[in-house]
């Protein structure tokens, strides 16, 4: 087993934590400026970001454990970088959706204006 990388005991809960707020957030911005039509470069960027931190997290905890660090290290890396690829990855496509619908609903609008 090698040097491990921190004290498991005091830091594993910081990966999963940051990206549970992000998620979080993310969310909460989706349900509510996609119905709308509104901030979809925001919503667009930080699902990358969100993506991206989710597979870094997936390949630290896999190297981790095989390079043979601790339960606690490799575990608290590869936990959360799996959880946000599960949930955040399919709400790309919500997310996607929801900005069609609500373009849809604008085009209808303008028909009937005009």
């Amino acid at each position: 087993m090698s040097e491990p990388w921190y004290d498991p005991n005091m830091w594993s809960w910081v990966p999963g934590t940051a990206v549970g707020v992000a998620g979080g957030l993310w969310g909460s911005l989706l349900g509510t400026l996609a119905p709308r039509g509104k901030g979809k470069g925001l919503i667009r960027a930080s699902y990358v970001v969100l993506m991206v931190s989710g597979i870094a997290l997936l390949a630290a905890g896999a190297y981790a454990a095989a390079t043979g660090q601790p339960w606690g290290i490799w575990y608290g890396l590869l936990l959360p970088g799996i959880i946000t690829l599960a949930v955040v990855g399919p709400l790309g496509w919500v997310a996607g959706r929801a900005y069609r619908h609500a373009e849809e609903r604008k085009m209808r609008a303008q028909e009937f204006e005009g």
